[in-house]
This record gives C-alpha cells, sequence and structure tokens, in this order.
C-alpha cells in the first residue's frame, strides 16, 4: 500500500500522453494547492503565485508532450522543483537592481567601471545589469540560487535555508562562495574593482 501513490502518478500521465485530458486534470487538482503555497511563501503576491501556478502546470504540459518527461515515479518532486525554478526567474528577470553585496561590504554595482566616459548613465547602468545578470547565471546552481533568493528575492538566511532543504551553515557558504565565484568573474574580466566600502 506505501507504494500506491506513486504509480498512480504515473498511471495519469501515461493516460494523460494517451490523450486523456481528464487524467491531467486530476493531476492539476492534487498538486495545485500545494505548488501554489510553494510559489507564494517565495513570491508573497496572491497574484503573482496564480499567474506562475498557470506557468508551471504549462511547462508540464510542454514536458510532457515533447517526451522530456523520464522521472516516472518521481513527478511531485519535479513538479516542485519546476514550481521553486519558475519563482527564482520570476525575481531574477523583474527585480532590475538588485543590491549584490560583495564579502567586503561593496556593492557590486559600485565596483564595476566603464571606459567609455561618453556613454549616457543609463545606458551604462543597463550594460552593468546585463553583465550582472551573465555572471550570476555563469555561477553554479546552487549558489546562484541561493544568491538570488538573497539579494533579489531579500529572504533571509534561514528562509532560503527552509526552502532549499539546507542547513542555515549550508546556506551561508554558498552564498560565500557564489560572492567569491563573482568577484573572481569580474577580475578575469579586467574590471576594476573599487575596495571602498559602500553601505547596502
Amino acid at each position: 500500500m506505501s507504494n500506491r501513490l506513486i504509480p498512480k502518478d504515473a498511471e495519469l500521465i501515461a493516460q494523460y500522453r494517451s490523450g486523456s485530458e481528464a487524467a491531467f486534470e486530476k493531476l492539476v487538482n492534487k498538486y495545485s494547492p500545494r505548488v501554489y503555497t510553494t510559489i507564494y511563501l517565495i513570491v508573497k503576491d496572491q497574484g503573482v503565485a496564480e499567474d506562475l501556478l498557470q506557468d508551471v502546470f504549462v511547462k508540464v504540459v510542454q514536458t510532457l508532450s515533447s517526451d522530456g518527461y523520464n522521472e516516472e515515479g518521481k513527478f511531485q518532486p519535479w513538479l516542485m522543483r519546476i514550481a521553486h525554478n519558475l519563482a527564482i526567474d520570476y525575481f531574477r528577470k523583474c527585480k532590475r537592481y538588485p543590491t549584490i553585496v560583495m564579502e567586503d561590504g561593496a556593492n557590486i554595482f559600485n565596483t564595476l567601471r566603464f571606459a567609455e566616459e561618453n556613454i549616457e548613465d543609463l545606458k551604462v547602468k543597463e550594460d552593468t545589469v546585463d553583465l550582472v545578470r551573465k555572471l550570476v547565471d555563469e555561477l553554479p546552481e546552487t549558489q546562484k540560487q541561493v544568491l538570488i533568493m538573497r539579494h533579489y528575492m531579500d529572504l533571509s538566511f534561514q528562509e532560503i535555508a527552509e526552502q532549499t532543504g539546507v542547513s542555515i551553515n549550508t546556506a551561508l557558504g554558498r552564498m560565500r562562495y557564489a560572492l567569491i565565484n563573482m568577484r573572481k568573474k569580474l577580475k578575469q574580466l579586467n574590471v576594476a574593482y573599487d575596495k571602498i566600502f559602500y553601505p547596502k
């Protein structure tokens, strides 16, 4: 009886792939409350959570329809990963100017300098934002996740630990390595790093 729930999801997925919309509706009804709660706890906005809930199941449909799903028996954790990642992506795309503070207390936007002095300030800022996003995207997944949750989503390390299922020390460690890697990437790009302390 303990394994009863596992084949049930797999069976519904198989039925949906065979053309049964009702089977997919059962999956939606079963998991929507849990998916919504997970998203809401991250974004803390009912409207955004409702929109992202729809996006999650659109992503599920696209993946199932393209035969991209191959985690039979693990539908729920796969589904929750999609929800978690979409919530994080929402912040990464929508919050244009995150306050990423390096390990010495300097704001990353104050550490970047460009040689072109004749470019308008707005253009420079846009370029800087694009560069920061590129650097963030290049981080290892666990480090990127913690950095986005901390600096884009303004979550505490306690909240990050709860959302990612790790200890606070692990979350802090991942953040530390994320900032170290960001510093290395800045140096590799030969961008001047300003040592002056800038308050958050």
